[in-house]
């Protein structure tokens, strides 16, 4: 077993970042195993998912403490997402271990981080419009026991493939599907219910012998530290140019691991980029029209 120091600053560096801004660090952690260190692409997703399932019950622990979870929904995502999350890795495994098969993981997750960045923009949107929804929290929603139980299915199934997804794309369904909850509410339930999605992905992985002990204890060396200080300081900062910058690097990840050349990188960087800058004039407009109309 070998501890690469590297791994371990990039973990460092992902932690800080998931800790500040709350995104998810598969989206990020296991694209750079691949791109940056050369870790074959089941490798790197299943020591990632590893990482996370030492790592995620420390957030979950937090949120029970503040009662911030809900658990009918931590349930029926759970009842989906675990046999989803078994399926996934059971899927991937059935179809060998050769160089077809990593390039196809490797295609895989390139689509899930481009679907996790228009996921992180959606959020923002819903976030911005509901505000911070401390109104809306007073009653436990209705559970849509069915629309849970598929979402969960779904995510498992795209995490026990490429160990991504189990922050964003929960997040994102829960805001449209429970416009009610509070955002730390949100939070909560999808890292709670993430506890045994990840898990279930993980063991399987383990099972079937592809995960680097090295490689895990690596990223959890760094990324725990990492976490930590970026939680403590992420209240009194602004995050809005940190998570541009996570996005793109998403953005452009994802592009890569699809094999997209040079060009067509800084093609999107740059529609990204414009397409922020208009957002953010447009809310600025926003913003001083309604301080005008208030007064």
């Amino acid at each position: 077993m070998h501890i690469d120091l590297y791994v371990a600053a990039a973990g460092l560096i992902v932690g800080f970042a998931v800790g500040l801004t709350g995104m998810g660090g598969g989206s990020l952690m296991t694209p750079i195993l691949i791109l940056l260190f050369g870790v074959q692409p089941i490798a790197a997703v299943s020591s990632d998912l590893v990482a996370s399932l030492m790592m995620k019950p420390f957030g979950a622990a937090v949120h029970l403490r503040k009662h911030t979870v809900n658990w009918p929904l931590v349930l029926w995502l759970s009842a989906g997402s675990v046999p989803g999350a078994l399926a996934g890795v059971f899927f991937l495994h059935t179809r060998g271990r050769g160089a077809a098969v990593q390039s196809s993981v490797q295609v895989a997750l390139g689509i899930v981080l481009l679907a996790s960045v228009t996921a992180v923009g959606i959020r923002w949107a819903l976030e911005r419009g509901r505000g911070d929804g401390a109104t809306r929290g007073n009653n436990a929603p209705q559970v849509h026991a069915p629309r849970t139980l598929v979402i969960g299915a779904v995510v498992g199934f795209i995490v026990g493939v490429t160990s991504t997804g189990s922050g964003t794309l929960v997040v994102v369904m829960l805001l449209l599907l429970y416009p009610q909850l509070r955002g730390s509410q949100v939070v909560g339930t999808d890292i709670t219910q993430a506890v045994p999605m990840v898990g279930a992905a993980a063991l399987g992985h383990i099972l079937f012998g592809d995960f680097r002990l090295g490689v895990t204890l690596s990223i959890v060396i760094g990324s725990i530290p990492g976490v930590l200080i970026g939680s403590s300081i992420s209240a009194g900062s602004g995050t809005v140019l940190l998570r541009v910058a996570l996005c793109t690097t998403l953005l452009v990840s994802g592009l890569k691991l699809l094999s997209v050349p040079p060009v067509g990188l800084g093609a999107a960087v740059l529609v990204l980029l414009v397409g922020l800058l208009v957002r953010w004039r447009v809310n600025t407009r926003v913003d001083a029209a309604r301080r005008c109309a208030e007064r």
